[in-house]
C-alpha cells in the first residue's frame, strides 16, 4: 500500500483566518499544545475495528467494508478541548511497523510520529467540516455539544510504505491558546 495522495474533497490550502497558523504548521501538533498551556492531556474517547469513512478508505485504498483501527481523542489544554483527533490504521499495518499504536491508550500518538526519524508525512490537506461530516459528528459527540462549522487538516504518516492516517478537528477553544 503506498502513501500517495488522493484528495477525496480535502484541499491543499485552508482560508481558515485565526485557524491559519494551527492547520499549516507541520510540525507536532501535540507539542505547539503543550508549550501553549501548563497540562496537556488526552482523553480517549473510542477505540476500535471499524469500517473507516468513505473519503478515508479512497486514502487507504481499502475496500467498502474493510475494518480498521479507529482511535479517536480529544486534545485537553489545562481541562479545555481543544482537538478532537481521528486515526486510522489499516488492519493489514496494525501487525507491522505500527503494532504500538493500537496500544496507545492516553498517549500522545504525535509525540511518537514525531520521535521516530522512519517515519515521512504527506502534505496536510484541509477542509471545513459541519454537522453534515463524521468528523463534525464525532467532534460534537466527544465534546458533548452542538458546535459551530469547524476547520479540520489530515495527513498521511508511512512507515515502511505503509500509512496511518491522521485527521485533526480544531475546536473554537484553540484559539485562546
Amino acid at each position: 500500500m503506498s502513501c500517495l495522495r488522493v484528495s477525496g474533497g480535502w484541499g491543499a490550502r485552508p482560508w481558515a483566518g485565526p485557524y491559519r497558523p494551527w492547520l499549516c504548521n507541520a510540525g507536532s501538533l501535540t507539542a505547539r499544545i503543550a508549550a501553549r498551556c501548563r497540562e496537556l492531556r488526552v482523553r480517549l474517547v473510542r477505540q476500535a475495528w471499524l469500517a473507516p469513512h468513505g473519503d478515508e478508505r479512497a486514502v487507504l485504498g481499502l475496500r467498502r467494508g474493510e475494518r480498521a483501527w479507529v482511535r479517536e481523542v480529544l486534545l485537553l489544554a489545562d481541562g479545555v478541548p481543544v482537538v478532537f483527533a481521528h486515526s486510522v490504521l489499516p488492519r493489514e499495518n496494525a501487525r507491522g511497523p505500527w503494532r504500538l499504536v493500537a496500544g496507545m491508550g492516553t498517549r500522545p500518538l504525535g509525540a511518537a510520529l514525531f520521535a521516530d526519524p522512519r517515519v515521512a508525512r504527506t502534505p496536510l490537506e484541509f477542509r471545513r467540516v459541519d454537522r453534515r461530516h463524521a468528523l463534525w459528528q464525532g467532534a460534537a459527540c466527544a465534546v458533548g455539544a452542538t458546535l459551530p462549522v469547524l476547520w479540520a487538516r489530515r495527513s498521511r504518516f508511512c512507515l515502511q510504505g505503509r500509512p496511518l492516517l491522521v485527521s485533526e478537528v480544531f475546536l473554537p477553544e484553540i484559539l485562546s491558546l
